[in-house]
């Protein structure tokens, strides 16, 4: 495995992007702003390589960006109601950035964060101390990101945690696939999640605390179907999100689950996704916008990408009957997610 490494942009010296070469050429790039995930450049059915992350061809595109493509979520991925967590009888105020709550960590998460670097064997190693009250919430965390490779292109993401006082954790990358490599909709893209059910949510995307059955509706991916099938259906969910943006519970956190499997069948790709989180939620970028030009030459759209966010449930801390995302002094926060790239 090669492991090259340049400053991204004259004007941000402190800002790195590394890459990480395959002996076959295939490669990803990561940076240590927002500890980013950049690119994944890999071959199709032909062995022809293509880059399946959507993104930018600058830094300054990310500096701009308000999607999180490819970024760290942290202190909470997705959201939090009213903008306010309770911790042993305390209420602690957050940065309400998504009208009256907080999503992905408030509007200065570690998405916009410069973390300090390391090199580990096969990968490089993000750090980050993030200051009690940082968003509003409580504890200093020390965070830790790991991205690492193998020759055959398993990429594997492996976020950990400590607190100096109980806190929420729950981390996630925020990568946007299209296995096409063409900025073009993801709705022939087949798909299979390995659940058969999801968190039902109101309006505003906040869990009801209810998980029900997906058979029989449009979030049924127990089989491969592809992204654009149901997609319209006449849904109120399907409307309120714009498509799919929906959590789907795999199993107890710590144990390996695989979570979704995605092909590209025009081109030959195929991802398979595993992880030792609770859940994946699936966003089909329905609200995907920017005004930066993307890497191939125009701006996102909606649909163009697709989310597979390994994470815990949005909005634990109300519900008391959520794998917990509580993280307490002298415990660790420490789960991994592997993204397998391969061909038909």
């Amino acid at each position: 495995m090669q492991l090259d490494s340049r400053i991204w942009d004259a004007s941000h010296e402190d800002i790195m992007l590394f890459r990480l070469t395959a002996p076959d050429g295939a490669y990803i790039e990561v940076s240590n702003y927002g500890a980013t995930w950049v690119s994944a450049s890999m071959p199709d059915a032909q062995g022809r390589l293509d880059d399946v992350l959507l993104g930018y061809n600058s830094l300054q595109g990310y500096l701009a960006d308000t999607s999180y493509i490819g970024s760290t979520v942290g202190r909470y991925a997705n959201r939090l109601r009213n903008a306010a967590i309770e911790i042993d009888g305390t209420t602690y105020p957050l940065e309400a950035n998504d009208g009256i709550n907080t999503n992905h960590g408030g509007r200065d998460g570690w998405h916009r964060c410069v973390w300090q670097w390391c090199y580990i064997p096969n990968g490089i190693r993000f750090m980050h101390t993030s200051p009690h009250l940082q968003g509003g919430f409580p504890g200093r965390v020390e965070a830790i990101v790991e991205y690492t490779m193998t020759d055959d292109h398993q990429v594997t993401i492996r976020h950990r945690a400590t607190t100096d006082a109980p806190t929420h954790v729950n981390m996630t990358n925020h990568a946007y696939f299209n296995l096409s490599g063409k900025a073009q909709s993801v709705d022939n893209h087949l798909l299979q999640i390995f659940s058969d059910r999801i968190l039902d949510t109101n309006a505003s995307f906040i869990p009801s605390g209810e998980v029900v059955a997906v058979q029989d509706t449009p979030f049924d991916f127990t089989t491969s179907r592809t992204i654009g099938e149901r997609r319209e259906h006449d849904n109120e969910q399907l409307k309120w999100n714009r498509g799919y943006n929906h959590c789907y519970p795999l199993g107890p956190a710590g144990e390996w689950h695989k979570a979704a499997h995605v092909i590209e069948e025009t081109c030959g790709r195929s991802l398979h996704v595993e992880t030792t989180l609770p859940a994946v939620l699936f966003y089909s970028a329905g609200y995907l916008e920017s005004n930066a030009v993307g890497k191939c030459g125009v701006p996102h759209a909606p649909t163009t990408g697709l989310c597979l966010e390994t994470q815990f449930y949005p909005d634990t801390p109300a519900h008391a009957h959520f794998p917990s995302t509580l993280l307490l002094p002298g415990e660790a926060y420490d789960y991994s997610t592997r993204f397998i790239f391969d061909t038909l």
